[in-house]
């Protein structure tokens, strides 16, 4: 086992790791930028280095400022968390290449399952249901892509091969339409992601987003810990997330899933990953995976009982999983908001400092935060200042504990998006469960303030 590892990330995802490193044992380096340097996880920590300004680019982004710190420090391992640099693959590269262990999957497993079109290659090889689409990136030749779109039938979506984030996408319903499409989701992408690769998807209407959550080690042992519903959302960023998925056969999950482990065997995946599904009509359609730890591990967490971070860690130390899949067991139901630093309904953030916070507590009930009374929320990066998560033995019990949750939660000095959760756990279609990604937005619509 490592003896430190440097924790490449900020926020609460920073605590949380930090959390699990204190649990094994291990000491723990912090970074920060300028920004962070009164975040609680610098204040508990044993050992933190500042690695720059603010501006992303010049700290979280810094990759030698990164590696430097580590070198300083005699940490082993670097944990990169989510979001920055934890899907660069020439990221995890240099980590490995500078002597230290990345924690999360290969550079090579990264940069197949980064780029979309690879990634949805690898997936057909594997048997994994994909979404109907052409099989690689778009030619340049407009006649073809019009007899690939005519094929797979209108609406279609044209995808950035290296977007994410819902960025770099665009439905043309029409094939007049088609190559004007075409050629400026090119032009976003090359922009954006440094890849003007496009391809192009059947354009599902009403579907679900489903994702399986996976872990790996090194000797080909795989597991799914279940299944995560994650369809509420506001332009392609999840709002709330829960585990289980409501009203979806376990005999379909577990088929999924099967194929899931098959595919990380077959590509010698290690580390934690999620395959990321629409679904729709009954049937699964694979979009992407992330080969990093979610935003929304801890419902997973809350229902099987696994240390997701912990696990991430121990594989990457070389360890076995201490678990097969015959002693995953999944067991009630699991809630999670996000808690944001902005306006319940227009969105815009609010920065500023905290005036007054305190957690909701009581049976089932865990909170994922690295703000405090006092705190100043910085505007430099994503809103998110927390995660409320709830655990029921049914549904029902966990909507119950979560409208309890959000009602005693107090944050004052900023504006938070919790109004906007408070008021959905007691919408009649949420209740019921199953609703698709568009609902959100069409709820926001009809709910204008």
């Amino acid at each position: 086992m490592f003896k430190k590892i440097l924790i490449a990330n900020r926020g609460e995802i920073a605590l949380r790791i930090q959390r699990a490193c204190r649990e094994l044992g291990i000491k723990a380096v912090m970074v920060y930028s300028e920004a962070d340097r009164d975040a609680k996880y610098v204040k508990l920590a044993e050992e933190a280095v500042c690695i720059g300004p603010a501006q992303s680019a010049l700290s979280y982004l810094n990759m030698p400022a990164i590696i430097s710190a580590a070198e300083v420090t005699d940490a082993e391992a670097i944990h990169p968390g989510y979001g920055f640099l934890s899907e660069n693959a020439d990221f995890a590269e240099r980590v490995e290449k500078s002597g230290f262990q990345f924690i999360g999957p290969t550079p090579e497993s990264i940069r197949i399952m980064g780029d979309k079109v690879s990634a949805k290659q690898a997936m057909i090889k594997a048997g994994v249901p994909c979404v109907p689409g052409s099989e690689g990136e778009l030619p340049d030749d407009p006649l073809q892509i019009r007899r690939i779109a005519k094929a797979v039938g209108y609406p279609v979506i044209i995808k950035a091969a290296g977007g994410g984030g819902g960025r770099g996408m665009r439905v043309v319903h029409t094939e007049a339409a088609l190559i004007n499409a075409v050629t400026m989701t090119k032009a976003e992408a090359g922009a954006a992601f440094g890849n003007p690769a496009v391809y192009l998807e059947k354009f599902l209407q009403n579907p679900r987003h489903i994702e399986i959550q996976i872990l790996a080690d090194k000797f080909k042992n795989v597991v799914y810990l279940g299944e995560r519903d994650c369809s509420m959302q506001r332009r392609h960023q999840k709002i709330l997330e829960e585990a289980p998925a409501p009203g979806i056969p376990r005999k379909l999950i577990e088929r999924v899933g099967e194929r899931c482990v098959a595919a990380c065997k077959k590509i010698g995946y290690r580390g934690a990953g999620t395959f990321e599904f629409l679904y729709e009509d009954g049937e699964f359609y694979f979009i992407e995976m992330n080969t990093r730890v979610q935003v929304e591990h801890p419902v997973t967490e809350m229902i099987t009982g696994v240390d997701i971070v912990k696990t991430q860690i121990m594989v990457a130390a070389g360890e076995r999983l201490p678990f097969t899949q015959r002693q995953i067991q999944i067991r009630g139901h699991a809630i999670e908001c996000r808690v944001n630093a902005e306006d319940p309904y227009k969105f815009t953030p609010s920065p500023g400092r905290v005036t007054m916070w305190h957690a909701p507590g009581g049976p089932g009930v865990r909170v994922d935060s690295h703000i405090y009374t006092n705190y100043y929320v910085p505007p430099n990066y994503d809103s998110m200042i927390g995660k409320i998560i709830v655990h029921g033995d049914t549904r029902e019990q966990a909507l119950a504990r979560m409208r309890t949750a959000l009602g005693e939660t107090v944050v004052e000095g900023i504006n938070t998006n919790i109004a906007l959760h408070r008021e959905l756990m007691v919408d009649a279609k949420f209740m019921l469960g199953g609703t698709n990604i568009h609902y959100l937005e069409e709820w926001l619509g009809q709910h204008k303030r």
